[in-house]
């Protein structure tokens, strides 16, 4: 294993595509977003977010290790912390930012709930510190708090996933199988929950980090044993896209993908291995390399998710306040505009890091 290769176009270009994904899911007028995975699965963009993320913290971690010591990979991740932690304060209030702007308009949109704002308006002081500490996390901001946690464990489960891979695998399912129970000792204000249960999501984002750090080879993928798990997944996505369109037609209860259920686990894992096999065979580099501003965005993680959250609140907010929402090219126009936003968006930070260059993890 070349624990030094450069990055994976592949994993950017699957990154940039679930954060369009995020951003458009989020648009409940999008017509873009009936084309994404939660229509044909029992799992969604999110996964596949978290579980690149662990790929790529994984390879960034290796990569800086070998250039300057572990001891520098590990003080690059507790800084990578804070920066996610200032991501989460900025999303944060751009949502409360974002309610108020609808109730200004007087915007009849579930977003004047979901932002928060009603609570910040009631008592904004406590609400700011609740929203400080995670006990009170304003819609679309609930990501990052357990993003933060799993990258400030990365000093202690990567080297430990490098000796004892096994110990980290089955611990972090067994962490998962009782998640429901450790969500009680998350810190919650009355009527906030943590959209993210991190005790339940840190398996898809360790998953991810173990693929990085273990590879399944070329050849297993096409031996015998590689096809069978390949007709399986075919299969089970087949399966579970006939249900998702024609059978299980009501949305999944939030608490199923609060806790990662295990029927996304096993739905994801189908999409994982068929995405495995377009990749062995070329084709994900292929379209990765004719729409390259999709792996810019992957590139540009971050400030990429931040913008994509605001867009998709200001394009719902616009065509509800002119009272489009319901007109077809005007929700066309919004998919685009959310787009064409985050492209422009990954355009401008490429630009703007490379004018200051600087150390950075996206």
């Amino acid at each position: 294993m070349n624990e030094t290769a450069k990055r994976s176009i592949e994993i950017d270009f699957f990154r940039g595509f679930a954060l369009l994904s995020i951003s458009l899911d989020h648009i409940p007028s999008s017509v873009l977003s009936h084309a994404m995975l939660h229509t044909f699965a029992y799992c969604d963009s999110a996964e596949v977010f978290v579980f690149v993320s662990g790929y790529v913290c994984a390879a960034s971690w290796l990569a800086l290790a070998a250039r300057k010591g572990e001891g520098a990979a590990n003080r690059r991740f507790l800084r990578r912390g804070r920066e996610i932690y200032a991501a989460y304060l900025c999303t944060a209030a751009l949502m409360l930012l974002s309610g108020a702007a609808a109730v200004l308009l007087r915007v009849d949109s579930p977003l004047v709930g979901e932002s928060g704002f009603l609570r910040f308006a009631a008592h904004p002081f406590t609400t700011l510190a609740n929203v400080a500490i995670f006990r009170d996390q304003p819609y679309l901001a609930g990501v990052l708090p357990m993003y933060i946690v799993l990258v400030l464990a990365l000093p202690v489960v990567m080297p430990l996933a490098r000796r004892s891979p096994d110990l980290v695998l089955f611990g972090s399912f067994g962490m998962w199988l009782a998640g429901c129970w450790l969500a009680n000792a998350l810190p919650t204000a009355p009527g906030s929950i943590w959209p993210f249960n991190p005790f339940a999501w840190q398996a898809m984002f360790m998953i991810g980090l173990l693929c990085r750090l273990y590879p399944v080879t070329h050849a297993f993928q096409t031996s015998t044993p590689g096809r069978v798990l390949t007709v399986l997944a075919l299969a089970v996505f087949v399966t579970f896209a006939v249900m998702r369109l024609f059978i299980d037609l009501e949305p999944q209860p939030g608490y199923m993908k609060q806790n990662l259920a295990s029927v996304r686990i096993v739905s994801f894992a189908a999409v994982a291995w068929l995405a495995a096999q377009a990749v062995r065979k070329g084709w994900i580099a292929q379209l990765a390399q004719r729409l390259p501003a999709i792996v810019n965005v992957g590139q540009q993680g971050l400030a990429c998710f931040v913008g994509g959250a605001v867009v998709s609140n200001l394009v719902d907010t616009m065509l509800r306040a002119a009272h489009i929402n319901d007109w077809l090219p005007a929700r066309l126009a919004g998919d685009a505009l959310a787009i064409a936003a985050l492209l422009a968006l990954a355009g401008g930070m490429r630009r703007w890091k490379a004018v200051r260059p600087r150390v950075a993890l996206t």
